[in-house]
């Protein structure tokens, strides 16, 4: 298995600028792993493919105003990515243009705050990995109102309603991207899941670097993987167990999903899920035994990403490569502001 096995071309007029209004309007792509055959659809549609019992479970963590511009104290503009909070107003971040920034480099970020002189004092004071800086801030509490949305380098298109790069269902702050495959649903099309006698679950998982970052080196296996924090609840957990105990399918909105719950099995019986609260570094890749997943709503995601490595695990790595290229074909629109595809 080689990186360049999750590689493909994508013409840059299918990566979606802008998401689909309303948002269950987005194309539906099913892949039906029984019989290898694949249907189209639209996602307000789904609920077509659920039955009473289903757990569907998603991901219910919110994007934070993790960019961040400011100007080097000596000269120069500077762009900050936060990543994750380490604790006593330092978080790790990601930095443009990364090289300037050497430990003791300080950034002035400006805010909308109007108390004092509305401005937040950063520091370097820290280096890791993959070019993470750790970076100390003045006043952690304006970092809400000197932030923004973090969208993909990809979009281009200028967001008019932030909100809507979260889910509907969002609350638990904490993700440096959004959960995507959940920006499908609306209120009102959970409302008729539930209808149907579908348990609908939250779970958190706080999206980070991963993401965004490609796998550059050609064997998979030695990709480092970026931690990220994940909470599976007493509740949740309850009735994930007694869902697996009864046989009845456990289906994740989203890859992020996926990880927290199959990180939260790892070493445990299937019919004896228990909370889980910590650090997930889970890496899914084909050969994977998935103990808690039955069904799988995804994007479509970027080639060589660790994202498509897990959809390649669970449904298959040549039925997702034909999958991808019929959905090219057909027009379906890519990424985070693009079409889904259920797997089941």
């Amino acid at each position: 298995m080689r990186t360049s096995d999750f590689d493909y071309r994508l013409p840059p007029e299918l990566i979606a600028q802008t998401p689909a209004e309303p948002r269950d309007h987005s194309r539906l792509m099913v892949l039906d792993r029984r019989d290898g055959l694949i249907g189209h659809r639209r996602f307000f549609e789904i609920g077509d493919y659920l039955e009473a019992g289903d757990a569907l479970v998603f991901n219910n963590s919110r994007v934070i105003p993790a960019r961040l511009k400011g100007s080097k104290v000596d000269g120069g503009k500077v762009e900050l990515l936060l990543l994750r909070r380490v604790g006593g107003g330092a978080w790790e971040a990601l930095a443009r243009p990364g090289k300037r920034l050497s430990i003791g480099s300080r950034i002035e970020i400006t805010t909308a705050s109007t108390a004092g002189d509305g401005k937040i004092l950063a520091e370097v004071i820290g280096l890791k990995q993959d070019g993470i800086k750790v970076v100390g801030f003045s006043n952690e509490a304006l970092l809400s109102q000197a932030g923004e949305a973090p969208l993909p380098p990809y979009i281009h298109t200028p967001l008019a309603n932030p909100e809507r790069y979260q889910t509907v269902y969002a609350g638990e702050e904490g993700s440096v991207a959004a959960p995507t495959a959940g920006l499908h649903f609306t209120a009102g099309l959970i409302s008729s899941i539930k209808e149907k006698g579908v348990r609908c679950l939250f779970v958190t998982l706080h999206i980070g670097l991963d993401t965004f970052r490609p796998v550059r080196v050609d064997n998979p296996l030695e990709h480092p993987v970026y931690r990220e924090y994940g909470v599976v609840s007493k509740e949740v957990a309850a009735e994930l167990s007694q869902a697996r105990a009864e046989g009845r399918r456990i289906i994740c909105v989203g890859t992020s999903t996926v990880r927290v719950i199959e990180e939260a099995a790892q070493s445990r019986s299937p019919l004896q899920f228990r909370p889980f609260k910590g650090w997930v570094d889970l890496f899914i890749l084909p050969g994977y035994q998935f103990r808690m997943v039955d069904g799988l709503i995804t994007n479509f995601h970027l080639p060589r990403s660790t994202l498509l490595m897990l959809v390649s695990a669970f449904a298959g790595r040549d039925f997702v490569s034909r999958a991808y290229d019929e959905a090219m074909a057909s027009g379906y629109r890519f990424y985070s502001f693009g079409d889904a595809m259920l797997i089941i």
